[in-house]
């Protein structure tokens, strides 16, 4: 469907064609064509700088149209490869230079092409340093998000999944992001380990080696050795007053968290009403600080209070952070929330693009299955054995409780003193009967639990990869593929932000709708009239829906212009602007 160039598509099948075929032609009414403004946007964002790492490629379709394609698909919230045969493939052919898209076998090959070079590692790599040196943050959000999966090839461990609240087998992606929720990098476990873990021996080492420390930072470390290098913000998955106190030694790195097990409430008397800015604006928080000790660490907790008498608790190694900061930045991690929320729903965040599994390296020691079950059997032992011992004891309290009252009601009738003395012989009995019963129970389970907890004993806890049946030996999902299209996504989220943040200052109720506004924008019909004489693709965008967000584009069309975008594989620069209606004056209105 939609071939109509013959020639260059057998030149190209011979290896006879010398130079890349992207053409543009004049067109009309291109749905989604829209898309094509965020593309200055992506290549500013690092879409092409994979060509540092892969050779350029001789066919029909190039890598820089691959990626161009996978975009453009992003952005056009196509969720999967598959999905694309359900649209026009000319008309967005159109939109990369080409008389179609490629097939869904062809793309496919060209992802594997692309993944087996195994360079997406140094790509992403590069673009987390360009990104972290052009925002120099000293702050970053720590988070883990599990890619659930529901196929059958992988044998994968089970995790909590907090947006489910069930344990499912899939894989944890950690990510680091901006205060303003843009991804810097992820990292991906290779089995069940802990955030804690992925911290001290992965996430951190990556931070040391991506971070980079202004002139104006090292000034101010030089002068005040309470400055960290950065801080890290995280929830309560990774609370540990011992790796707090290793990495602030170590390598002069903060961290801010939720604080665990509290257990007695401040008064509320001291707490002080402080303005905190939030993304939403300034409001009102009580707070108040007070120096506490953990495991013989010195820190700073920050309690707020809420209406309802409610006290959150946080707490920090950063002596420079203000009040109003801490509790900005502790409650300002939602931004990540919001961006794994908003990447599931629009970008198919947990899409498996290579249907593959890989090996995992045989001397990972991962916990003993043999040890989990016999803690399990521990647990519920345990939990039969303490209600076995509370039905003891509630008998025996009945017991103490009716003779008390049988003492209150004492008579000196004869006969009625024989009934009561018999229904009591009676009782007794009974009661002896049921707490034997039941103390012959506990027993049993006490001696249970304790042969379970002897053969917990000697087995391990932790054991090699390669100690595990074969059956049950762990393998993952193809991970090349995965991080390619997160690679695609990240760049197309930070491209989409940087668009949302320009129309921001000039569309009302930018908080709520702007993003909406962008996605419709990126649907628009557009058309396109290449000026080969003036090296020019001149780009018509179709009105929007309203006023306020025609006007709102309008004013951001001269900025894109600006860039002077050259469409890959071309000389011709990118020149939008947009269609307006003109109605003659009428002698009837």
């Amino acid at each position: 469907m939609a071939c109509n160039r013959v020639e260059a598509r057998v030149s190209s099948a011979f290896g006879l064609s010398p130079v890349n075929p992207v053409h543009f032609e004049s067109c009309q009414s291109i749905p989604d064509g829209g898309v094509m403004l965020l593309l200055p946007f992506l290549i500013e964002c690092g879409l092409l700088s994979y060509r540092s790492y892969y050779d350029a490629r001789r066919g029909y379709y190039t890598f820089d149209s691959l990626l161009i394609t996978l975009a453009f698909f992003a952005l056009l919230r196509i969720k999967s490869v598959e999905q694309s045969k359900q649209y026009n493939p000319g008309e967005l052919g159109k939109l990369i230079g080409y008389d179609r898209i490629p097939e869904v076998k062809k793309l496919r090959g060209m992802i594997h092409e692309l993944t087996d070079a195994g360079k997406c590692d140094d790509w992403g790599k590069s673009l987390s340093m360009k990104w972290i040196k052009e925002e120099e943050p000293e702050l970053y959000y720590v988070d883990g998000h599990v890619q659930v999966y529901h196929g059958y090839l992988a044998e994968l461990g089970k995790k909590f999944v907090s947006r489910q609240r069930l344990c499912l087998a899939g894989m944890t992606e950690f990510w680091v992001n901006s205060s303003q929720g843009l991804p810097f990098f992820f990292i991906t476990a290779e089995v069940n380990e802990k955030m804690i873990e992925m911290l001290d021996n992965h996430i951190i080492p990556h931070l040391l080696e991506l971070h980079t420390v202004s002139e104006e930072q090292k000034k101010k470390m030089g002068e005040n050795p309470d400055y960290p290098l950065f801080t890290l913000v995280f929830d309560r998955e990774a609370y540990s007053p011992a790796l707090f106190k290793r990495i602030w030694e170590k390598y002069h790195i903060a961290v801010l968290t939720y604080r665990k097990n509290v257990k007695e409430d401040w008064e509320e008397a001291d707490f002080e009403e402080i303005d905190v800015d939030v993304r939403l604006g300034k409001t009102k928080m009580n707070l108040h600080e007070k120096e506490i000790t953990l495991d013989g660490y010195s820190m700073r907790e920050v309690r707020r209070l809420t209406s309802t008498g409610h006290q959150t608790s946080m707490i920090t190694n950063n002596k420079i952070l203000t009040l109003s900061l801490i509790a900005c930045y502790m409650f300002g991690r939602w931004v990540q929330e919001n961006f794994f929320r908003y990447l599931c729903q629009d970008y198919a965040f947990d899409k498996i693009i290579r249907y593959s599994i890989n090996e995992v390296d045989k001397t990972v020691m991962v916990v003993n299955r043999e040890y989990s079950n016999i803690q399990y059997e521990v647990k519920r032992c345990r939990e039969k054995l303490y209600r076995l011992k509370a039905n003891i004891y509630k008998l025996q309290q009945n017991a103490l409780k009716e003779n008390q009252e049988n003492e209150n009601k004492k008579t000196d009738k004869t006969k009625e003193k024989k009934e009561k003395k018999d229904k009591k012989d009676k009782k007794t009995e009974s009661w002896l009967e049921k707490t034997l019963a039941l103390v012959e129970k506990a027993q049993e389970k006490e001696q249970e639990l304790n042969r379970l907890i002897a053969k917990r004993k000697n087995t391990k806890y932790k054991i090699p990869l390669g100690d595990m049946p074969e059956k049950e030996r762990y393998t993952k999902l193809h991970q090349e593929s995965k991080y390619l299209m997160n690679i695609i996504i990240m760049i197309c989220y930070r491209a989409e932000t940087v668009l949302a943040n320009q129309l921001a200052p000039h569309f009302s109720r930018a908080e709520d709708e702007i993003r909406a506004l962008v996605k419709a924008i990126i649907h628009l019909s557009i058309d396109m009239e290449p000026d080969r004489k003036n090296s020019m693709l001149n780009i018509t965008l179709y009105p929007l829906s309203n006023n306020r967000s025609q006007n709102a584009l309008a004013k951001i069309i001269d900025h894109v212009n600006a860039t002077n975008t050259v469409y890959p594989g071309t000389i011709l620069v990118m020149r939008f602007k947009i269609a307006t209606m003109r109605i003659a004056p009428s002698q009837d209105v």
